[in-house]
């Protein structure tokens, strides 16, 4: 089998504007990065207003484990799936950090023959967005130093300053660092921090905005400091918010792209999990919702962590609810929970498969206390055994999973993805009790 970066690499794309005219979104609502990639104007939901929304999938997954579950990779493979399948689709990804794609984790973009394109501009760069959050988030900064420096008309403590600076990489040198330095004409010398930019709080906020005057308000109210009286100093205060703002405003609208079989995808902001929420924006979300009848959508690390906010943030935000749930595992991970060696998770172990069904039950039993039906992904892997399989399938459907497929999207695409899309069209059918 070829390799992530020769599949990507030797893919025919469609032109963005036939991406997004078979979306649904007209000539005037896209604005074309190139080829291959476009923004999506905020004005599509003013169209949209009236339709009703699709059927909104989440897709999670156990706890992460060094053997990897291939979340984003399922996801696009249930989207290329459905789509085989003749459903109108759409994926909302988040957006890359670089500091993750230089790490050992990688890139974000899928694997196999389940990737969204075009994968090198996706995982660098991209349209800009991390830049402008990185470039809001510095401005914030500067102000709040300059405003020390300038006479201090805020009497802010330079002690209780709680603001750091961010960059999108992993720079372990700067986690921690003493800044004004050099003398009285380049500042107070004090101790602070660099963040990445995936866990800058502009990051959560922009994620979480409904548009451009709602990011306005939600920059204005971030508190950076305290005054000398214990009161908070917020970034209205420092009369910066706007220009924050302004830096973002082509960030805000979601970005368009494609998976390997054509499917619109639209991929949006990319807030950490253990730091903010783990979804892309309610924004991508909502038009998806107005445009598609299915879509997918991913949230980071497993159900305890990305799909519980997901739950009780994204969705109470954006006033939407999933349908269904995809819980994600493999025979590998579910072999590591049970104590099984990693270099050694290829061989046969039914006993370790036995012993790591608990992590597995007990995400279920997550996605299960929310009201939804819940169907377990098990992405396979060429090491699999037809036992081992067969008695995860078991095991899990016993924990109470609705149902349990196993699919091959990152060996076959689309054609791997098609049970598994079957089975979550059919859970999306049934009556949920979604609640926050």
């Amino acid at each position: 089998m070829k390799s992530a970066i020769e599949i990507a690499n030797s893919a025919e794309l469609l032109p963005i504007t036939e991406v997004a005219a078979a979306a649904g979104i007209l000539p005037e609502e896209l604005v074309p990065y190139g080829r291959d990639r476009g923004k999506v104007k905020l004005s599509i939901l003013d169209r949209l207003a009236s339709r009703p929304d699709g059927k909104l999938v989440i897709v999670t997954a156990i706890t992460p484990t060094r053997a990897g579950e291939g979340k984003t990779t399922t996801s696009i493979a249930l989207t290329q799936g459905i789509g085989r399948l003749g459903g109108k689709v759409m994926l909302c990804l988040r957006e890359p950090s670089m500091g993750p794609v230089f790490g050992v984790k990688g890139g974000g973009t899928g694997g196999g023959y389940s990737q969204v394109m075009p994968m090198e501009d996706i995982n660098l760069h991209f349209n800009g967005d991390s830049h402008a959050v990185t470039s809001a988030h510095s401005l914030l900064a500067a102000a709040l130093d300059a405003s020390i420096y300038n006479g201090n008309p805020l009497r802010i403590d330079p002690v209780s300053i709680t603001w750091p600076r961010t960059v999108d990489m992993n720079d372990r040198e700067l986690r921690y660092a003493v800044v004004g330095l050099g003398g009285k004409a380049h500042g107070i010398p004090r101790q602070s921090e660099f963040v990445i930019t995936a866990a800058s709080e502009v990051m959560a906020i922009f994620a979480l905005a409904s548009d451009l005057k709602d990011l306005r308000r939600r920059l204005g109210r971030i508190v950076v400091a305290s005054t000398h009286d214990g009161l908070p100093v917020t970034a209205e205060q420092l009369r910066v918010a706007g220009a924050m703002a302004v830096i973002m405003k082509e960030a805000i609208r979601p970005n368009l792209v494609q998976t390997l079989e054509g499917q619109p995808v639209l991929i949006h902001a990319g807030p950490f999990g253990n730091i903010a929420h783990a979804n892309n924006s309610i924004l991508a979300d909502r038009i998806a919702l107005k445009l598609a009848d299915y879509v997918v959508t991913e949230a980071g690390f497993a159900s305890d962590l990305g799909f519980q906010k997901f739950c009780d943030i994204v969705c109470r935000t954006g006033g939407f609810g999933p349908s269904a749930a995809v819980l994600v595992t493999t025979v590998r991970a579910t072999k590591s929970h049970g104590g099984k060696a990693f270099n050694v998770l290829g061989n046969e172990d039914l006993e370790a498969v036995r012993g790591g069904i608990d992590n597995l039950a007990a995400h279920i039993q997550i996605v299960r206390r929310y009201g939804l039906p819940c169907v377990v992904a098990v992405n396979s892997f060429p090491t699999d055994t037809e036992r081992e399989l067969a008695l995860l399938k078991e095991l899990a459907l016993k924990a109470g999973a609705e149902t349990v497929v196993v699919h091959e999207g990152f060996a076959r695409g689309g054609a791997g993805g098609v049970d598994l899309a079957g089975a979550v069209m059919a859970a999306c059918k049934k009556p949920n009790s979604f609640t926050f």
